[in-house]
């Protein structure tokens, strides 16, 4: 009797141990129902795409319907903090192979460089959805579809990505509710519980918009809110079709965007007076395609002096050779040396085409002249295979039609490399607006007597005719060094006149 009793106080501990630990059990089960049903209910349903890496959300990111068999729906991940879409490089693995978590599954070029994609989990490739090459993917845009098992490959054989279909497609575990969990005392949900519609009932309208709250929120996705800044709409202005009235990604794109009502300045009546002169076409032009060239083409630019004595010494003797025939100009030489620049340095030559570089294996130069409607350009065909008498002739034609505004549309349109000259007019430098989709331009300016160091002298300087040009070139085709060879090859020609010859 006495070792019963002295045995019933560890007993007693013993099954308070056991009652503590069935009670942790059921509170453990329960918070992670309600923990899975809270995720399920705050995100989108567009956000069934995501791949989550807790242990709740990975429980939540296996789907399936009637038709297809459980899978895991692979978005493209931001690979970068400043990425917002991607180019598929190429695939590493192939359809129904096996993958094990951490293998390489892609290369993808972000905006700053080629990155590995990584296999988020264990399984079988089963549909590759975004193919090797497709460019400007969307970051969280399905790439790919994986499976456990290597027999449901076959399912996903003719899979396309529906995104309107994407709402429909429910997560494997809510087909199965888990069993209901002991009643307990819990304050009153503030909100009622969203319903979930049959299967297979029909769409019905979306919901009207969640109340706003007392303080002023807009309850809306992250995805929806930052559709919402790029796109300029207004979130409150918008009907969520979401859990609850919440604001969605589709709703944002639907959307129209809200210009912000600005204050109506005053009307100001001018003291003095003026002259409302009409754009033309021509001045539309010029400044839609000047605007688009300063906002979208980051501009560089390199500036370099050339002694231009011997240039001119060779002008004044061709020029005194063709007598009445011809009288060659300063700029002939200039656009010959800048289409002989251009057969060295071809980077110089490209065309920006938003999804590829072109390299123009003709060298048309185009030549910038001031009209009375405003500013042209016309060409000058292959002007690295031509004399400087025949530039010389063809520039005098096409600036008089330029003039008379009788140039034909292949004239002025087009051109891989432009020269602006305003040295005519005493500007001694300046930089010029790149003409897209080409990739440089030079400035011209004048050509000016200047004291440069000479050691062959006794005083130690020299009085030489100096030209300064300045290269504006488009980073994103001619990189810095590029264009500083484009510029030494270009005073090589004018400083040694005899190589343009070569």
């Amino acid at each position: 009797m006495l070792n019963s009793r002295r045995f019933i106080p560890v007993f007693v501990k013993r099954v308070r141990v056991l009652q503590t630990r069935r009670a942790f059990g059921r509170i453990s089960v329960r918070t992670t129902a309600q923990a899975a049903r809270t995720v399920q209910n705050i995100l989108p349903r567009s956000s069934s795409k995501l791949c989550y890496t807790s242990r709740v959300q990975k429980q939540s990111r296996y789907f399936s319907n009637d038709a297809l068999p459980s899978h895991i729906r692979v978005p493209l991940p931001a690979l970068s903090p400043t990425m917002e879409a991607g180019t598929v490089a190429s695939w590493l693995k192939e359809e129904g192979e096996k993958l094990e978590e951490g293998d390489v599954l892609a290369q993808i070029e972000t905006d700053k460089a080629t990155m590995e994609f990584e296999t988020p989990d264990e399984g079988y490739l089963a549909k590759i959805v975004a193919p090797a090459g497709s460019k400007d993917v969307p970051v969280g845009k399905l790439v790919c579809i994986i499976v456990e098992n290597e027999e449901d490959v076959a399912a996903f054989k003719d899979f396309k990505d529906d995104e309107s279909s994407a709402p429909a497609t429910q997560p494997a575990e809510a087909v199965s509710d888990p069993p209901p969990a002991p009643p307990v005392a819990a304050a009153p949900p503030t909100t009622p519980p969203p319903t979930t519609p049959p299967q297979g009932a029909m769409p019905q309208a979306p919901p009207p918009a969640m109340p706003p709250s007392p303080s002023g929120r807009v309850f809306a996705s992250p995805l929806a809110r930052k559709l919402a800044r790029e796109k300029g709409i207004n979130l409150p202005s918008l009907s969520g079709s979401g859990p609850e009235g919440r604001i969605i990604a589709s709703d944002v794109q639907t959307g129209a965007p809200v210009t912000p009502e600005r204050p109506v300045a005053p009307q100001v009546t001018p003291e003095g007076e003026f002259t409302d002169i009409p754009l033309s076409n021509v001045r539309k032009v010029i400044a839609k395609r000047l605007l688009e060239s300063k906002q979208t083409i980051p501009h560089y630019y390199l500036s370099v002096d050339i002694q231009m004595d011997d240039i001119l010494e060779l002008r004044k003797e061709l020029n005194e050779l063709g007598k009445a025939e011809y009288k060659l100009s300063v700029n002939d030489f200039i656009i010959k040396a800048s289409a002989l620049s251009c057969k060295q340095i071809p980077e110089a030559n490209s065309y920006w085409m938003n999804e590829f570089i072109r390299q123009n294996h003709n060298v048309d130069i185009s030549v910038a002249v001031s009209t009375d409607s405003g500013l042209i350009t016309p060409i000058v065909f292959s002007a690295d295979k031509k004399g400087l008498k025949n530039i010389n002739s063809d520039i005098a034609s096409l600036a008089e039609r330029a003039r008379d505004n009788k140039l034909k549309p292949h004239e002025f349109q087009g051109g891989t490399f432009t020269v602006s000259n305003l040295g005519m007019y005493g500007i001694k430098n300046f930089a010029a607006v790149i003409n897209p989709p080409q990739s440089c331009i030079l400035a011209v300016g004048q050509t000016e007597k200047r004291i440069i160091p000479d050691d062959n002298t006794e005083q130690g300087f020299s009085q030489a005719m100096m030209l300064s040009v300045t290269l504006s070139c488009d980073h994103r085709v001619v990189d810095g060094a590029v264009g500083a060879q484009w510029l030494q090859h270009f005073k090589s020609y004018l400083e040694k006149p005899a190589t343009l010859l070569l």
